[in-house]
């Protein structure tokens, strides 16, 4: 695995011609590859406009949803690799900070739908190649400074990857509602 610095300072790592998955770790991709697939598939055949909508009292659409995930995804890959420093502490957070993470939950003027499915697709690939080649699924990292995670905590890579997998689950639910909002279709049913 190759390390490289990015435009922006963030260091990123290159894990290219990674092995297939085996046991537990084929499982857990499996898992995380059905609620991906569900969560894009809620996209399908909609206009930038329509994954831009809000379609329920909520503030989130279909566009930000991918976003959201796709964030989420790679912060929590960032952790297993480089531990808490790769999230920040969420207790120093500024108003601008909250207002950029909302941001995260919408798509903005100039984003599209094609170009946020990408990104996802990006870091699902990292993601796979990471969990097929990490040494060991038990290793464990600080969590991060943050109110919803308990002081001096630690969580494995397993547990990361789990809980990557509760979230897409979750936000697929929510675009699967959202999507049914817009124009009547489903994911299932």
């Amino acid at each position: 695995m190759s390390e490289t610095t990015t435009a922006d300072g963030r260091t990123t790592h290159d894990l290219a011609d990674a092995p297939a998955a085996t046991g537990d770790r084929a499982d857990l991709l499996a898992t995380l590859a059905k609620q991906r697939h569900f969560l894009r598939f809620t996209t399908r055949d909609l206009t930038d406009e329509q994954a831009g909508r809000r379609s329920t009292v909520s503030e989130l659409c279909l566009g930000g949803l991918i976003k959201h995930v796709t964030a989420v995804e790679q912060s929590w890959v960032d952790f297993i690799l480089d531990g808490p420093s790769a999230m920040g502490d969420f207790t120093t957070m500024t108003e601008a900070d909250w207002a950029r993470r909302a941001d995260g939950f919408r798509l903005l003027p100039g984003e599209t739908l094609a170009g946020v499915l990408a990104d996802y697709a990006e870091v699902a690939r990292r993601t796979d190649e990471l969990v097929a080649t990490l040494p060991d699924l038990d290793a464990t990292q600080p969590l991060p400074k943050a109110p919803w995670f308990e002081p001096g905590g630690r969580w494995s890579a397993r547990r990361v990857l789990m809980h990557i997998i509760a979230e897409t689950a979750q936000h697929a639910g929510h675009a699967d509602i959202i999507r049914e909002s817009l124009d009547g279709a489903k994911s299932m049913g």
